[in-house]
């Protein structure tokens, strides 16, 4: 593989393409992180728990010590059903320009020597005083309030006198945002929304806590932090910690949150404006976690490589909503929804092991049966209104991009942040997400998805297509649950890519279309080579799913395995003389030819092991699996595939590296030369042998 400098210059030629079509995209990531060596429940399934704060915490300080002059915000995060509270959510806001946004005292986080965080004279009555001293020498309106709440400040901005009477405004007595269940779609502050802002000073964790108001402007936002910072040195706090309300955006400034996630610790990465800049944040980052212990991905006892746990999503927008693409180019949505019905590979190469209509991000041909036509006239119409509003286009597709529940949230493309009036202000970014991605392994693979994707946006962008949606019908989860055809398909969208001058580098090609990840046995029989490699399967939602959407995971029957058999040859006429079996089934093998040559090849399905709870209970595992492959000159060769240590045995742990986790995968197919080949073959019956996958599980 291409090394990490060729990628870095891979990557300007991509965003130099992308310029040379006079196109501003912004890209911004949200990488996941996990312990791939605990077993704990925060780091296999719970979002909160154990040293899960902690680790995000240390993130964030080398992050924080790395931009000197951003302020470090220690804000409310999302409420997630059946949870009592609001997430924690650490956050860096910086300005784009290089200008520092916070002078005063160091995070609580950045202090060298946690006990010695402000002087004993430094209160949070002094601190507030103080504060409400500078707001009104600054041109403000500001008061402390009286007796046990002197601690408080409040505040306008327009010139009148704030209420400081808490019987006659009661807000004013309200308790901590980070101790209260969060209402609604985000956090919401009535006192600011009338004018009024509301600063509660505390003390906390030997630093000076400042509880920040709703404050909608960057620049009355940056105003008020450049208060705090004058008043906190005033006092001599040697400490802070800023909390309170996520503060505002626009184009002037970067904002990177680090929150908590099912198994992981997720990262919003402020967005960029070009994939160069994206691949060094991702490095940053990378660093960081690597210096924690986390990682992107997971080694199973088996050897199994999966992805973090918490997927790897990449969004697309502008600088600020207005620069959006999607927004300024009205046909550009609608045509990306048709090129992604198109070409499948956008959807199940890079995705994570759970995909299909149950999984976190489905397509729309997933979801109902009459989706299809009714997205195809939805489609229709909107091409029809000339320069249609942005809450046109979101409310004409929002219904088709999400799952069958009609949660917008779990869609491969999520527009719930494009022009939704239903999120509040999350909900007006001008953003689109793609959902349907694994954490990458590294910065590298994360940042050449993000180049391809990027890349698609940019064509569509120029060039609008209203090409006819397809019905894939049965070959969506048959066809294209195979990698071969998955890879054959990306081929094609980077041939697309070429031919509009939008091409991709080789380094970023050969990581946008490497699987090895999925290779479980490559090996020589007589003068051919056997390929077995994991294909998609598409996990259904078990059990009471109603009930399921109120937690925080869902119960899916992942008891079915696929893979892909490969057979390859340089005598493609002794190619075709290979016969494979799986008991008496004879499996049909399906001709066909890559870059290395011609191939044939077949998928199999099967119950790898009986789960407590699932579909068909009176099935039970087809594991080990057992092919027998017969040719007229390179013998009978009997392949086992086992799911565990051929012997039975227990693995010593988890494996330690990404080799070893390939070599156990090696060795749980067992090849065994014989003597005989099997006789009696017959045919599949027709309900088991699909377009190219046969359902070993009615045998």
């Amino acid at each position: 593989m291409d090394s990490e400098d060729d990628v870095m210059q891979a990557l300007a030629a991509h965003d130099e393409a992308v310029n040379r079509y006079g196109r501003t995209i912004w890209v911004g990531a949200e990488p996941t992180y996990t312990d791939r060596g605990s077993e704990t429940p925060q780091w296999l399934f719970n979002a909160l728990g154990d040293d899960k704060l902690q680790r995000g915490q240390r993130m964030l300080q080398r992050i924080a010590k790395a931009n000197p002059g951003a302020a470090v915000l220690h804000c409310v995060g999302r409420q997630y059903s059946g949870e009592p509270c609001p997430r924690w959510s650490l956050g860096l806001y910086s300005r784009r320009d290089g200008h520092p946004v916070w002078t005063g005292p160091p995070d609580v986080l950045l202090l060298d020597n946690k006990t010695d965080g402000k002087t004993p004279e430094a209160t949070a009555e002094m601190a507030a005083a103080a504060l409400s001293s500078v707001l009104n020498s600054n041109g403000l309106t500001a008061a402390t309030l009286a007796d046990a709440l002197s601690n408080r400040v409040v505040f306008r901005t327009d010139g009148q006198t704030p209420v400081t009477d808490v019987a006659a405004q009661p807000l004013l007595n309200r308790p901590s945002l980070h101790g209260e269940q969060v209402e609604g779609a985000e956090v919401t502050d009535l006192l600011a929304e009338d004018g009024t802002y509301l600063v509660v000073c505390s003390d906390s964790q030997d630093a000076l806590r400042v509880e920040l108001p709703r404050v909608r402007d960057v620049g009355e936002f940056e105003r008020l932090l450049s208060a705090v910072a004058t008043a906190s040195r005033q006092v001599g706090v040697r400490a802070i910690l800023l909390s309170g309300f996520p503060p505002p955006v626009d184009a002037a400034v970067a904002w990177t949150t680090i929150t908590p996630d099912p198994a992981v610790i997720e990262v919003n990465m402020a967005p960029v404006g070009s994939a160069t800049d994206l691949l060094g944040r991702l490095r940053e980052l990378a660093a960081a976690a690597d210096d924690e212990g986390l990682a992107t991905y997971r080694l199973q006892y088996n050897g199994v490589e999966s992805d973090s746990g918490g997927g790897g999503h990449i969004t697309f927008g502008g600088v600020e909503p207005s620069a959006s693409p999607f927004l300024n180019e009205p046909s550009l949505l609608p045509s990306l929804v048709r090129y992604f019905n198109r070409h499948p590979s956008l959807s199940y190469l890079h995705a994570v092991d759970s995909v299909g209509s149950d999984s976190q991000a489905p397509r729309v041909d997933e979801t109902l049966s009459q989706a299809l036509p009714e997205l195809s006239l939805a489609l229709e119409l909107l091409s029809r209104v000339k320069n249609p509003l942005p809450e046109t286009i979101w409310g004409t597709l929002a219904p088709f991009l999400s799952d069958p529940s009609g949660n917008s949230h779990r869609a491969e493309i999520n527009i719930e942040k494009l022009a939704n009036p239903y999120l509040g202000s999350r909900g007006r970014l001008g953003l689109v997400e793609f959902r349907a991605l694994r954490m990458a392994a590294d910065p590298e693979t994360l940042a050449s998805l993000a180049a391809l994707f990027r890349a698609i946006v940019a064509m569509l962008a120029e060039y609008p297509t209203n090409e006819p949606l397809i019905d894939w019908g049965e070959s969506l989860h048959q066809r294209f649950s195979l990698p071969y055809y998955l890879q054959r398909d990306l081929k094609e969208v980077l041939a697309d890519l070429e031919n509009h001058e939008l091409g991709l580098a080789a380094p970023l090609i050969e990581r946008v279309l490497c699987d090895r990840h999925r290779v479980l046995k490559s090996c020589v029989l007589g003068d051919s080579r056997l390929e077995l490699r994991r294909a998609l399967e598409f996990w259904p939602l078990v059990g009471d799913v109603a009930t399921q959407e109120r937690g925080g995971s869902r119960l899916i029957d992942s008891s079915t395995s696929r893979i892909e058999v490969r057979l390859r040859s340089a005598n493609t006429e002794s190619l075709g003389e290979w016969t494979v079996s799986v008991g008496n089934w004879v499996i049909p093998l399906q001709d066909e030819a890559d870059d290395e040559g011609s191939m044939r090849l077949a998928g199999l399905r099967y119950r790898s092991f009986v789960p407590l709870g699932g579909l068909h209970p009176t099935l039970g595992a087809q594991s080990p699996l057992t092919l027998t492959l017969t040719h007229p000159a390179d013998g009978t060769w009997q392949i086992t595939l086992h799911e565990w240590h051929p012997l039975g045995e227990p693995y010593p742990g988890l494996p330690s590296t990404i080799a070893e986790a390939r070599q156990r995968r090696e060795n749980r197919c067992v090849v065994t030369p014989l003597d005989e080949p099997p006789t009696e073959l017959t045919p599949p019956p027709v309900e088991a042998e699909g377009q190219c996958v046969v359902d070993l599980r009615w045998q």
